[in-house]
């Protein structure tokens, strides 16, 4: 299931942008301390660092994406969602506009 809807958050207004604009997020933190990020990457070929343990939840569009020490490229769709581990990284590949929901922790 999408998650289309996040009420009673924290928004942090000025937006985190990497990679010369082909991701833009905005930091939330939830009633009870939980902190996520909803973005967008624009299409691209990307490489990010995780501190902690990610799970990244796409609500719009597709990506594809292989983790460290993988050499498997695996699609993530709509409604879908998949977790990096913690002081890793991972490679994301989008063609059209990717929207996510990532979720720390």
């Amino acid at each position: 299931m999408t998650t289309e809807k996040i009420d009673g958050v924290s928004v942090n207004t000025q937006a985190n942008v990497y990679f010369d604009g082909k991701c833009v997020s905005h930091g939330l933190t939830l009633p009870d301390g939980t902190k996520l990020s909803v973005g967008v990457i624009l299409p691209s070929t990307l490489t990010f660092n995780t501190g902690e343990p990610e799970i990244m939840e796409c609500v719009g569009g597709f990506c594809e994406y292989k983790l460290d020490g993988s050499s498997e490229w695996v699609k993530s769709s709509a409604g879908e969602e998949f977790s990096i581990p913690g002081n890793s990284k991972f490679e994301i590949r989008v063609t059209e506009p990717y929207h996510y929901i990532c979720h720390f922790g």
